[in-house]
């Protein structure tokens, strides 16, 4: 029942959940027949999970691919998991993202070299940073 209570709350991956059980108190063969029962069900599955949670922060956030990754196996999920939900090409996504967060942060008349290195500190490839910041400061001279 506290693994259903958990998983009504938050969706989870199996490890999170494991943890957050055995904080709880419970035994690990208490656990693993939970985790057993509740895949059984179809409650749990870290592959919908992981490709669900990672299509949401890709479409949603303005963080970059790499934080995306770096969140997910945060929250249990398999490295090569979450890699595997990663699209081929990103460049256009990463770019609009950097560009999300140069807007927030900074004026077009800002000097590129901390804008740079804001995004590159975000985990952005620097070929969207570099693309990024000269679009963005091609948008100061268009409205001077």
């Amino acid at each position: 029942m506290a693994a259903v209570d958990l998983l009504a709350r938050q969706e989870q991956s199996e490890n999170k959940l494991r943890e957050k059980l055995a904080r709880k108190g419970y035994q690990e063969e208490e656990i693993g027949q939970a985790i057993n029962r509740l895949e059984e069900m179809h409650y749990l599955n870290d592959e919908d999970a992981c490709a669900r949670q990672f299509v949401f922060l890709y479409e949603e956030s303005r963080s970059s691919v790499r934080q995306i990754c770096v969140k997910l196996m945060q929250r249990g999920f398999e490295s090569s998991l979450v890699k595997s939900c990663i699209p081929a090409d990103t460049f256009e996504r990463e770019k609009a993202a950097a560009m999300r967060v140069l807007a927030l942060k900074f004026k077009p008349s800002a000097d590129r070299q901390k804008m740079m290195a804001n995004l590159y500190r975000k985990g952005f490839d620097s070929s969207a940073i570099r693309a990024a910041v000269d679009e963005f400061c091609q948008n100061e001279d268009i409205t001077d």
